[in-house]
């Protein structure tokens, strides 16, 4: 076995020991966290960010944002973004950015006038300060990590290095979960979202969060899989998130987690050679295999109930009116405030009190896309137009990113089920402007022999 497979052996058994103890003392959590944050930040300050250090920081703080929100453990409800966006500008101040960041810079700009309007147009009841905080943070994380990723070097090694940190504090959040609702029949309360089965937090969140660990975990399989024990390890893995994420019964995070994962071997099927593509693969079955079989598991510890759920319906099995439960309203309410203020937007923070006047609903959106442009007008029209239109353009140039259409797969999906309650969507979107390069491989220095 290799040193990177013992290492990889030892992360997983740390990380699930972790999860445990976390369960078992939960004030345990307030020093993964902060030590989280001292371990990243000495290691940027140590190499200076030569190997992007503040990027495998980000990553492992963007997987672990909704863990650390589930054990009480961030002073901030917002803090996981905040500490990303800190990792990022330490990331920026050490190696700075592309010439090509540039409409980056723009988007960020874009993002102004809804403040200043926002200041004007706020009630004496709402905390400004608040409310353009909690709005702007996923804008700006996305921002900030766009930034740092335009067009910066990574080779294929350092992708999965950032991927596995991404993966394993959503282990952790797992093994926690396997203990918090170890039978779901005894909290099962119709086809609902269940915040029993989501260690008593946000479902969509925590779907979402699962989702990342099982994209993290195809990427392991296919790419980080060849010998037994650590195939072994991952089947079991991958099976635990499939199930807890399932179980959750929300929707979003485990559909755009098969999307994504199916997008990413695809891709990778097609690069490999020949013999890679037979290897491959079996991979492919193994993963139908867990799938099916978490599929079966979940419907047999729900009684039937997640059956319901995919399909539409409720516990006694009538179809629902509403696929989206609700947020098809939500989008209706935020297009007409878009129609209605075109220009300047409502302003930041105000959807939700333009939501309450015109249909008596008190509801945060669910939809980043329709939130920025009630919001923000044409103004947020361009900065969407600027995160759907840029990265294609730098495709044309750079076809190397295995990863480009799965992160910014993800990153759409996610918004428009969850918006950007999470860092996740934010961060893991940059990671389709990196430029992956080709190892350099080592080659021996051959000195002449001098005679004399």
């Amino acid at each position: 076995m290799t040193k990177a497979n013992k290492k990889y052996l030892l992360l997983v058994a740390g990380h699930c020991l972790l999860g445990f103890l976390i369960y078992v003392f939960q004030p345990l959590a307030i020093l993964y966290f902060l030590g989280c944050i001292v371990w990243f930040g000495l290691q940027i300050f140590k190499n200076g960010n030569r190997n992007n250090e503040a990027l495998i920081a980000a990553a492992y703080i963007s997987g672990g944002e909704v863990f650390f929100r589930m054990t009480k453990s961030t002073i901030a409800y917002e803090a996981g973004k905040y500490i990303v966006i800190i990792f990022m500008i330490l990331g920026l101040f050490f190696s700075g950015t592309s010439r090509k960041s540039w409409p980056y810079f723009i988007y960020l700009l874009l993002f102004i006038p809804g403040i200043l309007y926002a200041s004007v147009t706020l009630g004496y009841d709402v905390n400004f300060k608040k409310a353009i905080f909690f709005n702007l943070a996923g804008p700006f994380c996305l921002g900030i990590a766009a930034l740092y990723c335009m067009d910066r070097k990574v080779n294929y090694k350092q992708l999965g290095d950032l991927f596995l940190h991404l993966l394993l504090p959503v282990i952790s959040m797992a093994v926690y979960l396997l203990f918090y609702t170890p039978d779901t029949r005894e909290v099962l309360n119709g086809t609902a979202s269940n915040f029993a089965t989501s260690g008593g937090f946000g479902p969509n969140q925590v779907s979402t969060a699962l989702g990342i660990g099982f994209f993290g975990l195809v990427i392991r399989l296919i790419g980080f899989s060849k010998n037994k024990i650590v195939l072994l390890v991952n089947i079991v893995l991958l099976t635990l998130l499939s199930y807890r994420a399932i179980v959750t019964f929300s929707r979003g995070g485990v559909v755009t987690a098969v999307i994504v994962s199916l997008v990413f071997v695809f891709f990778y099927f097609q690069r490999s050679n020949i013999q890679s593509k037979s290897r491959i693969s079996i991979y492919f079955l193994i993963l139908l295999v867990i799938g099916i079989f978490s599929w079966t598991l979940s419907f047999s510890r729900t009684q039937g109930l997640i059956g319901n759920r995919y399909a539409n319906k409720d516990a006694a099995g009538r179809i629902k009116e509403d696929a989206t439960t609700g947020r098809g309203l939500l989008i209706e309410t935020e297009l007409n405030a878009f129609i209605d203020n075109p220009i300047l937007g409502v302003g930041v923070g105000k959807a939700k009190a333009y939501r309450k006047e015109t249909t008596g609903l008190v509801i945060a959106s669910h939809n980043e896309l329709s939130r920025t442009l009630s919001e923000h007008g044409l103004f947020g029209l361009f900065a969407i137009g600027i995160l759907l239109v840029y990265p294609f353009f730098f495709r044309l140039y750079n076809r190397k990113n295995i990863f480009f259409y799965s992160a910014l797969g993800f990153w759409f999906l996610t918004i428009n089920h969850s918006s950007m309650r999470i860092a996740a969507p934010a961060f893991i979107y940059a990671l389709c402007l990196l430029n992956v390069v080709n190892e350099k491989k080592k080659t021996p220095v051959r000195r002449q022999r001098v005679i004399g």
